[in-house]
């Protein structure tokens, strides 16, 4: 376990080094978020104040942003999917053949780290943001709710990994796999919640969404903080969503069994 944490400890003081890249990157993260704000209160206000629009009012509309842009700093992949990708292609896992670490562990670490150095260039830039809205923002409605919402942010953490290392495995089958992912990213960014709530879909098409991990990998959380999702329904949905992740996890191990059998050790 010492290893690991090492791991972590090396990846954060390398993210580190590129601190301004993640701080210039929350900033003008900023920028489509104010964009999207805006158009959903000319939205509202073309309605009036009482109006609601799929079930939210203008303060969860833009609670459902900002909780968004949270969880997503939380938990988003970023660019781990290409490096894995590389390092297959480039024969750098070799390494990782002969000696007493587990490489889906050694990137997890990886993952984790470049969260955290993300999250501490980005929690001044979201605070203020946060407090610039306060009187739009809604708070958890009990204890229970915030509790049921960061086990979802951790589960969906591990889906997004899961997902994205899978992914990239394909790079032991295809020379390139960018075509791959952006198909991924392209339909995870709409039926994941990112660019709407997925309570606004005809009821049919967001039930058929609840069949993928998709809806797990960013609606989720966000849906449990709003209260969108309680009672019997949200352990449901908690209980559906491990078993994602699980479901993710066996073919992370197979898609890396299978792919090292017909690996070879060019470079490294």
């Amino acid at each position: 376990m010492k290893k690991y944490w090492h791991v972590i400890g090396i990846g954060v003081q390398n993210n580190l080094t590129y601190r301004f890249n993640f701080l210039a990157r929350t900033l003008f993260g900023f920028i489509p978020l104010t964009a999207i704000l805006l158009l959903w209160r000319t939205i509202y206000a073309g309605k009036g104040g009482d109006e609601t629009v799929g079930g939210f009012t203008l303060a969860q509309m833009t609670s459902y942003y900002l909780l968004v842009t949270i969880v997503d700093a939380l938990t988003a992949v970023n660019e781990d999917d290409w490096q894995i990708a590389t390092d297959i292609k480039d024969g750098n896992i070799s390494q990782f053949l002969l000696k007493p670490m587990d490489y889906l562990w050694f990137r997890f670490c990886l993952f984790l780290s470049g969260r955290a150095t993300y999250l501490t260039m980005a929690f001044i830039p979201i605070t203020i943001v946060i407090l610039c809205l306060r009187h739009f923002f809604v708070l958890p409605a009990d204890g229970v709710t915030l509790i049921a919402f960061v086990l979802s942010v951790i589960m969906t953490a591990l889906l997004q990994f899961l997902v994205s290392y899978t992914m990239a495995t394909l790079a032991f089958w295809v020379m390139e796999v960018s075509t791959f992912i952006f198909i991924l990213y392209a339909f995870e960014y709409i039926a994941s919640g990112h660019m709407f709530p997925l309570d606004i879909l005809p009821p049919v098409v967001e039930k058929a969404l609840y069949f993928t991990p998709f809806p797990y990998q960013l609606y989720m959380p966000v849906g449990i903080y709003l209260g969108k999702v309680q009672g019997p329904e949200l352990i449901t949905r908690l209980a559906t969503q491990a078993g994602w992740v699980m479901v993710a996890y066996c073919f992370a191990r197979i898609a890396w069994a299978r792919g090292i059998k017909k690996y070879s050790a060019a470079g490294g």
